[in-house]
């Protein structure tokens, strides 16, 4: 196959040259590229690539730092490449989820980190399992669920300082066992050293639950496998449950690419 530069069509394909010619800069040293360094790479006129990108910048598929005057990749390619990433995951992520609710008979969420929140994007549901599709989509605080702690472990302290620079962690349920940012981070520490979260009756009553995070070919926690679950159905089996997610998130992060 060509190289797009080769491709001889005026209007979008040919501006591809450009995106071709800025991810290979981003990916070789990290960032973009200015006009003459654009020029140099594609072989085209300095007048012609300023109106190209002029029309790249306006759709939101190259960004300008004004400060450097680099040309890097915009904000839409982004969107694009995680709304298929995240497709691509709940693909991969389904038989796994229905094996677990076939064996737990329970309700199997993935979600996924966005910010300081969690979201459930995908979940399997057992036949008594009435309130699980209601979670699709919705938002939470990452810190105040299981399945928003184990994505939140694998960032590292100084992120995750970042992230919340208060001490008093914002949102906390009246149930939450976690109402701090030191307690957030010794309790990242545990999640990173078991392999997963449990949390006992802290975002609902009567409630407790689960989760292990997947990662992908680079090594990142890309998602987080859930169970919540009645208190009474588990019967004190919370670390087991806990367990066999982790196991069955190795599966699934093997299946991604990721190597330990």
């Amino acid at each position: 196959m060509p190289p797009i530069s080769e491709v001889k069509e005026s209007g979008f394909v040919r501006d591809l040259d450009i995106l071709e010619a800025l991810s290979e800069a981003i990916a070789r040293t990290g960032e973009g590229l200015r006009l003459t360094d654009i020029a140099t790479v594609t072989g085209r006129e300095k007048s012609q690539l300023s109106r190209a990108l002029s029309r790249l910048e306006k759709a939101g598929l190259v960004a300008r730092d004004d400060t450097s005057r680099r040309f890097g990749l915009g904000w839409r390619l982004f969107h694009f490449a995680a709304m298929t990433a995240e497709a691509r995951l709940t693909s991969r992520a389904q038989p796994a989820m229905r094996e677990l609710v076939a064996s737990l008979g329970e309700t199997v969420h993935l979600c996924v980190l966005r910010g300081v929140a969690c979201v459930t994007v995908h979940s399997e549901i057992p036949r008594h399992g009435f309130r699980g599709l209601a979670w699709v989509g919705v938002e939470a605080p990452a810190h105040t669920l299981t399945a928003g702690r184990v994505l939140l472990a694998e960032l590292g302290e100084d992120s995750l300082r970042a992230l919340y620079p208060d001490e008093t962690l914002p949102d906390v349920p009246p149930t939450g066992h976690i109402r701090t940012r030191t307690e957030l981070l010794a309790e990242c520490t545990r999640i990173r050293t078991r392999g997963y979260a449990t949390v006992d009756e802290e975002f609902e009553p009567g409630l407790v639950g689960a989760s292990s995070a997947v990662y992908d070919f680079r090594g990142l926690a890309v998602a987080s496998l859930n169970v919540a679950a009645p208190k009474s159905r588990l019967n004190g089996r919370l670390d087991a449950l806990g367990q066999r997610l982790a196991g069955v998130a190795r599966r699934l992060s093997g299946d991604l690419g990721w190597r330990a």
